[in-house]
């Protein structure tokens, strides 16, 4: 992973920090904007950057733009540039391009141009936030595929005391548990109580389930807001 080639084209909040961070993982990252001070901002945190106008096609390819393996279009403010953007990285050759989109219908253009990853930061932020208000225990949640879902959820109270086999999960509610995570108490090297965190991977039959641990589990959405119930 760490001789990949990313570009990030456009540097408002959302696309500035994507490329920060890739760059802070040691990826190699190549930042475009149309706006000078931006890019005076950001070109010692990442590897080049390129005042550009990313509608132009030859100037998005002079800055090297088809050599990277994964374009992300992060431009915002305008979504006829988001789109002219997206084509042109598309008909240089590149592979893999996210889009960041800022309504649905652009989500379904950028689908039909061709793009491996959309995603709608504010909709995915408000969906989130109306999870974790309706659903508190339920900490993440990853969709799989349509139907199935990887949540992160605390364990019921009832749960707690019993061991992993005595509850009947998979066989009541259709999910798999495949995880545990745990906050365990210890005693660190400047001899004061610490807490660590423990994850156990496919946890044993004979587990005990402990109060404020948390459940990785796969299973249908439905399944997963019947058990959620509890």
């Amino acid at each position: 992973m760490a001789n990949k080639q990313f570009a990030v084209i456009g540097l408002g909040t959302f696309g500035y920090n994507v490329a920060v961070e890739l760059a802070k993982k040691g990826m190699q990252v190549l930042a475009i904007d149309n706006n000078e001070e931006t890019i005076n901002r950001i070109s010692a945190s990442v590897t080049q950057a390129f005042v550009l106008d990313a509608t132009d096609e030859k100037a998005v390819k002079d800055a090297g733009v088809a050599d990277c393996d994964t374009v992300i279009v992060a431009i915002g403010g305008n979504i006829e540039t988001n789109i002219l953007s997206t084509l042109i990285v598309k008909e240089l050759g590149v592979k893999n391009v996210i889009v960041k989109c800022t309504s649905k219908w652009h989500l379904k253009v950028a689908a039909k141009l061709g793009a491996s990853q959309v995603i709608y930061p504010e909709f995915e932020m408000a969906q989130k936030l109306v999870d974790g208000i309706i659903s508190p225990n339920i900490l993440e949640q990853i969709e799989i595929s349509k139907k199935y879902n990887l949540v992160e959820i605390v364990a019921p109270q009832r749960y707690c005391g019993k061991i992993l086999k005595d509850t009947d999960i998979r066989k009541e509610y259709d999910i798999n548990i495949i995880a545990i995570k745990r906050q365990e108490s210890f005693i660190n090297k400047e001899g004061q109580n610490d807490i660590k965190e423990e994850i156990l991977v496919n946890p044993a039959a004979d587990c005990p389930i402990n109060p404020n641990d948390i459940f990785i589990v796969i299973g249908k959405q439905s399944s997963i807001e019947k058990f959620n119930k509890l």
